[in-house]
């Protein structure tokens, strides 16, 4: 069986309080994007379950990776077999992409088909929790209002047909420590779920990402990226989760994949239409 689990970008994030277990409750909208890594399961060859990544550098071992506690995890559930299985990874990491909560959530839908478990996407959404706060989003991969500690869904009217997006990862990586330090929490301004109503070019100002207030003074090379992408024509730019990836949305845009990966040689580059 072979999956290709997508990246998300966050269209707006609000750090709305500090929770007396240390978390943060948070609202944001999660939007599924083409960026894809390589997933393929198998019926193991051996007598234990193996995990095989190549693709980008992953300084992370087997049995920590996302993608095996996401088996451990299935297979301590339903009791099933033992697989194989082969991650190829293209979503860059430390990104605010989510690509290794995309990978699990992937695994666990994966493994759920495979062995005919018939899990409801609730029950599954349920599993991903436990791995990671962006796992449950996944599940469903359709645009959701994320709020508490980012695992409460809720569906949300958005519609971004006829725009593409670009995506820009810098080389430096934003530790989520050292993001979540430099905010300050806050009732929003302006309701996030009622802001998408308005056209994505009046979002700017309106729908905000906090953690670039801290993140932006610490790595300029972030806010440089934001600012350029608005230079090249995008209506709405922002920073994806807590960085460092940027996003830029286009009306209209003629070969963008194409200017995205010359303006910015030196970093990871994504465009498709949305």
């Amino acid at each position: 069986m072979i999956l290709f689990p997508n990246a998300k970008i966050n269209i707006g994030l609000n750090i709305v309080s500090r929770r007396e277990d240390g978390y943060h409750n948070i609202e944001t909208v999660m939007y599924p994007v083409g960026w894809s890594d390589v997933l393929e399961i198998v019926p193991a060859s051996g007598n234990d379950a193996t995990l095989t990544v190549t693709g980008r550098v992953v300084n992370c071992p087997p049995e920590k990776n996302l993608v095996m506690k996401a088996f451990r995890l299935f297979q301590e559930h339903t009791g099933i077999g033992n697989v194989d299985i082969y991650l190829h990874k293209i979503i860059p990491d430390g990104a605010g992409l989510g690509g290794g909560s995309a990978d699990a959530a992937f695994t666990l839908m994966g493994l759920n088909k495979m062995f005919e478990c018939n899990l409801n996407n609730e029950q599954l959404a349920a599993m991903a929790a436990k791995i990671g706060a962006d796992c449950p989003f996944f599940i469903y991969n359709t645009p959701m209002l994320a709020t508490g500690i980012g695992t409460e869904f809720a569906p949300v009217s958005i519609n971004l047909k006829g725009y593409s997006i670009a995506i820009v990862k810098p080389q430096p990586s934003v530790p989520t420590a050292q993001a979540y330090a430099g905010v300050t929490p806050a009732t929003p301004q302006h309701d996030l779920a009622s802001s998408l109503s308005l056209a994505v070019d009046k979002w700017n100002g309106i729908i905000k990402n906090d953690f670039e207030k801290s993140v932006f003074p610490a790595y300029p090379l972030i806010a440089q990226i934001k600012q350029q992408l608005a230079d090249m024509g995008a209506v709405y730019t922002a920073m994806s989760g807590s960085g460092s990836a940027v996003f830029g949305i286009f009306k209209s845009c003629d070969n963008l994949a194409e200017s995205i990966k010359s303006a910015f040689a030196e970093c990871e580059t994504f465009a498709s239409e949305l």
